[in-house]
């Protein structure tokens, strides 16, 4: 057999088994609806979220997680972010990876991080670090100490071997632990990095409080994640059409409250944060979810789409509403960062 005929049938396989999940997930959802989390304008602080809500959030994170970071790393590598692009740049396959890599260097260029060698950061750590490359990617740009958390043993593991192998045990650590209470002592930290992790907290003001808290004086603080449109000074909250595309995502990934960048800010200012500012990135990450979706149809991507788990087949349901968010402009890919005062 071909490897046309052979990823045609698998496209088959891949549509009629995506098929027969949603009218799964549908009726499921007749018979017992899914308990979600509040959404209400920005949701900040998900004050209403009861420890069981919560238990269950960081369950389906982990979970769905410990399913699909395998077959990421098989198709796009170590970095489980978006890519960095040139708006309107015509993309290659080959393109997708270095643009991982340009997302981390633009991040660092956007909040000033100095390169000096008697100013650079020489602790680091990284909040939600997936299987752990940025953080070795910023142990090794600056000689840095630099410690990983994840809700995903899986994730720890894999970030914790993939050290080792890359001659960087002795230097970066990674372990299962909660963004919102984190193991580590206030004041640890000269650069702490949060890349594409926010989205997953249900608490903001929980999480930009740790994330100041393990802040060394003078240090650094990125945050880049998804974020939902500002609203309007009209608006109490977002339309229902868009509000239906964020519950649909949000089902997929795991996702809690979606809150905008103008809620991050406030928040950071709320702790008298210093040198705080903030860039749209949705124009530079456009070509991303289209390469995502076309990776996974690939013969390999639809091979191990199909032998993974219900919460991977899951997200990968609603990764054209990503698209569909991103061109509508309701779904903002944002960093915002500030400097912890001395």
């Amino acid at each position: 057999m071909t490897s046309l005929h052979c990823s045609a049938c698998a496209s088959t396989l891949l549509t009629t088994s995506l098929t027969r999940q949603r009218r799964l997930l549908i009726s499921v959802r007749t018979r017992q609806p899914v308990q979600r989390l509040r959404r209400t304008r920005g949701a900040i602080r998900a004050t209403a979220v009861t420890a069981e809500d919560d238990m269950k959030l960081k369950k389906g994170i982990a979970e769905f997680y410990d399913e699909s970071s395998g077959i990421w790393e098989n198709i796009w590598g170590e970095h489980m972010h978006h890519g960095f692009y040139e708006p309107g740049a015509v993309v290659e396959i080959s393109d997708h990876r270095s643009a991982q890599i340009r997302m981390i260097e633009q991040s660092l260029v956007f909040a000033s991080v100095p390169e000096d060698p008697l100013k650079k950061p020489k602790s680091i750590v990284d909040v939600g670090c997936g299987i752990g490359g940025s953080a070795r990617y910023l142990s090794r740009k600056y000689e840095a100490e630099c410690c990983g958390i994840t809700l995903s043993p899986v994730q720890a593991e894999r970030a914790q071997a993939l050290a080792a192998a890359q001659g960087l045990a002795s230097k970066v650590s990674f372990q299962v632990a909660d963004a919102l209470n984190q193991p580590f002592p206030d004041g640890k930290f000269n650069l702490v990095w949060s890349m594409e992790s926010g989205e997953h907290m249900p608490d903001k003001l929980k999480f930009v409080s740790e994330l100041a808290r393990v802040a060394a004086p003078g240090a650094t603080i990125i945050i880049v994640t998804w974020c939902h449109r500002d609203l309007l000074p009209n608006e109490k909250s977002l339309r229902p059409e868009e509000k239906r595309i964020l519950d649909k995502i949000c089902d997929g990934f795991y996702l809690p409250a979606w809150c905008s960048t103008a809620d991050y800010i406030k928040l950071l200012e709320s702790l008298s944060l210093k040198d705080i500012k903030a860039a749209d990135w949705s124009d530079n990450v456009a070509p991303f979810w289209p390469a995502v979706i076309k990776s996974a149809l690939s013969w390999n991507g639809l091979t191990s789409l199909l032998q993974s788990g219900w919460k991977t087949i899951r997200g990968a349901l609603v990764m054209p509403l990503m698209i569909e968010g991103f061109q509508k402009g309701v779904i903002k890919f944002s960093i915002i960062t500030c400097r912890k005062p001395e």
